[in-house]
């Protein structure tokens, strides 16, 4: 596992199941505007959440690209699932700006309820087909530009599903600006 530590935030990168984050307070969802289950991210944490995520995420529906919504775990190993609807590459406009804001707002509403610990897929990277290494560039630098006023979160973790998506950022994460030279 990838870390660095960047304003007394811990963020790592790891290859795994995000559905199964045991140790995180909060887990996002890769969401679709309607914030039900789907393919990728989105099928994996309804499946494991079961149907009484579904049911809460009706009166939430639909959001915008860009925002997040918070939602109880249900049968997930975690207390939330924060959803974020992230830009589909070339058609949602500006879309570097939209999936900037999927990780911004995500953890504005785990500072809202108190949450210490997160776990990010790598947000509009699959069916979305932003491409990967510009989405981590994007990913990475906004989860360092926000570290220095989060109060409550001190881990962010990117559980990526392939070891190209770990690899890529594994490497930009390694490229960040170490706590104290920000």
């Amino acid at each position: 596992m990838g870390e660095k530590e960047i304003a007394g935030v811990r963020i790592q990168c790891m290859q795994g199941d995000i559905s199964s984050q045991d140790d995180m307070d909060a887990v996002v969802n890769a969401a679709n505007a309607e914030l039900m289950p789907g393919g990728g991210v989105a099928g994996a944490i309804h499946r494991t959440a079961g149907p009484g995520l579904a049911e809460e995420c009706i009166p939430l529906a639909p959001i915008k690209s860009g925002e997040a919504v918070i939602t109880g775990a249900h049968r997930l190993p975690n207390r939330y699932v924060i959803h974020c609807l992230g830009p589909v590459y070339g058609i949602d406009r500006p879309e570097e700006q939209l999936l900037a804001s999927c990780y911004r707002n995500a953890l504005k509403r785990a500072e809202e309820h108190g949450v210490t610990s997160v776990a990010f897929p790598a947000i509009s990277t699959g069916a979305f087909g932003y491409p990967l290494e510009e989405a981590a560039r994007i990913a990475l630098h906004t989860i360092a530009e926000e570290a220095p006023a989060l109060r409550t979160v001190k881990i962010i973790r990117f559980v990526l599903f392939s070891a190209r998506d770990y690899d890529v950022h594994e490497e930009i994460l390694a490229q960040l600006v170490p706590e104290g030279r920000m």
